[in-house]
């Protein structure tokens, strides 16, 4: 079988967009109401809505490649990054300040030319402390570059990208075509999510890096949506993926047998306008969260804001299993009986809606 890089019609991706019009559409409203409740809502926040949507990219665009990084961790790092740490916090685990620093780099810079610097510095955050990886260098090794995923002895091969010594000749193209199809340049695509697509698919099959290939092809489709809308999109691709990362590898695998890539745009449009929806929940969690601390604090106990707070952290998803009395008595050290009459008291405040009963009763954040 021949890969799409083998073909002759490389890199010339033609596509059709009859399909997914409602789609691109739909996408463009949507980005529009986001940005619009954005600047609507009191700074902080929005200031809490776009650190839960870094965390969430960071998190999740690390989990794709079966890294588990310390949500806790992640957040120091962006609001250290950010300055928002009064005394910045000391990080230990040098992977979690790697991505958060790629994160904001990559909405900091968004409207910035795209160059090997760029690309050699992303790559640095990620593996600038490792003994094991070239950092901030293409690949060198003669060893064929095979896509997988999968656990150890169930490994599948999604596909293989050119050899090393393509990498400077196919990298030099794929930048120049990134600029060149900017807001405005010589050959300008105007939809955000078209551009993104192709990006993502045009870099991962490259494959120009030893590691950490999907982390930065993530954040280039999130520098393509930016750059083309004029601002920072506000959604978390990588969250999306990870929800069903094996139809993202399979989307990927097919994608490298043909230049023809309408299906792969029609993956990726859908998953980019979940991403999306996802930002607009996050939105809505994180003001009724300040709401929640605001109205209640008079009639919350110190036990009850500690536990709200922990639950808070782990965003949208929510804490994993919800909320029961067994970890109520973990996190505030005190008795069943109080466990029990604080959680009852959480969801007579409709703070909390409960689900199941008896011994498997728990508590779950009430949607607004």
């Amino acid at each position: 079988m021949q890969y799409n890089w083998e073909l002759p019609t490389w890199p010339n991706f033609t596509f059709s967009t009859r399909e997914i019009e409602h789609q691109l559409y739909d996408f463009a409203q949507e980005t529009g109401e986001v940005n619009a409740l954005l600047k609507l809502l009191p700074e902080d926040v929005g200031r809490e809505a776009l650190l839960e949507t870094i965390l969430s990219e960071a998190i999740k665009t690390s989990e794709i490649e079966g890294e588990f990084l310390s949500r806790k961790d992640v957040m120091s790092s962006i609001k250290n990054n950010l300055g928002l740490n009064k005394t910045p916090d000391i990080i230990k685990d040098k992977r979690a300040s790697g991505i958060a620093n790629l994160m904001i780099d990559v909405r900091n810079t968004f409207s910035d030319v795209l160059s090997n610097e760029t690309l050699w510095n992303w790559h640095n955050y990620l593996f600038g402390e490792s003994k094991h990886i070239a950092a901030g260098a293409w690949r060198k090794s003669d060893d064929p570059m095979q896509v997988v995923s999968g656990s150890f002895g169930k490994e599948e091969v999604h596909f293989e990208a050119p050899p090393s010594a393509r990498v400077v000749g196919e990298m030099k193209a794929f930048i120049t075509w990134f600029n060149e199809t900017k807001p405005f340049g010589p050959k300008e695509i105007k939809d955000p999510l078209i551009r993104a697509a192709i990006a993502h698919l045009y870099f991962e099959t490259i494959h120009p890096f030893e590691d950490g290939n999907g982390r930065i092809g993530r954040a280039i489709a999130e520098k393509a949506i930016s750059q083309t809308l004029g601002r920072p999109v506000m959604l978390s691709l990588s969250k999306t993926i990870e929800g069903n990362r094996s139809a993202y590898y399979q989307a990927l695998k097919v994608a490298q047998r043909s230049n023809e890539i309408t299906e792969w745009l029609k993956f990726f449009v859908t998953v980019a306008l979940q991403a999306q929806f996802d930002a607009k929940k996050m939105i809505d969690f994180t003001l009724n969260k300040i709401k929640v601390f605001d109205l209640f604090k008079e009639k919350l106990n110190h036990r009850q804001k500690k536990v709200l707070h922990k639950m808070y952290s782990f965003g949208v998803d929510g804490f994993e299993g919800g909320m029961t009395a067994k970890k109520y008595i973990s996190i505030t050290k005190t008795s069943k009986a109080t466990a029990t009459r604080d959680l009852q008291e959480l969801e007579s405040l409709g703070i909390l809606a409960a689900f199941g009963g008896g011994r498997n009763i728990h508590y779950k954040i009430k949607e607004s």
